[in-house]
């Protein structure tokens, strides 16, 4: 009985570590009329979480590589959703891209860049370019000068094993069981 009960402890001081799924543009969903710049903000997405893109039948979602998000070009894209709800999942860390086909919407701003971190990871969520300072491969401005630093870290909106307060409750609770079993 003392085994169960410390069990039952063990499930329930130790907060399972989980997935997020993120509905792009909240509840506006994936339209014309959204800020995905500034929707990634304070966002980090890490393998494992997922992207629901919610859109009506004008509107679809590509998954394209950085050089066709940057020139709106679906032509080449790595796999096409026109289901009305898709959700994509974040498998591999790195930066991912995904634009509207339908003629016009991603030039108009239709787009959204995402970068996925490792599970555990923290760092920033949107691939940093400063607002009007296109960069090149290279990483210099058009002018030749450098880039700044990208923005510090921000806090994971994910809950991640190894996060200090998880280790201590298991270590605490781990004790406690060994305590009972004794």
């Amino acid at each position: 009985m003392g085994f169960a009960a410390a069990f039952l402890l063990l499930l329930l001081a130790a907060p399972a570590a989980h997935a997020v799924q993120y509905t792009v543009g909240d509840s506006s969903g994936w339209t014309t009329t959204g800020d995905y710049e500034g929707w990634v903000q304070g966002k980090t997405f890490t393998v494992g979480d997922t992207l629901l893109f919610n859109y009506g039948g004008s509107h679809a979602v590509d998954v394209v590589s950085k050089s066709d998000y940057d020139n709106c070009n679906s032509g080449n894209a790595l796999s096409t959703h026109n289901d009305g709800s898709t959700v994509i999942a974040l498998s591999n860390p790195g930066s991912m891209y995904f634009i509207c086909p339908t003629i016009g919407h991603c030039a108009g701003g239709m787009k959204l860049a995402v970068n996925v971190v490792a599970a555990g990871g923290n760092s920033p969520s949107t691939p940093s370019t400063p607002s009007g300072s296109p960069t090149t491969p290279s990483g210099t401005t058009p002018s030749g000068g450098s880039t700044p630093s990208p923005p510090p870290p921000r806090p994971s909106g994910a809950a991640s094993i190894m996060n200090s307060g998880f280790m201590l409750a298991f270590w605490t609770v781990l004790g406690a069981v060994v305590a009972i079993m004794s």
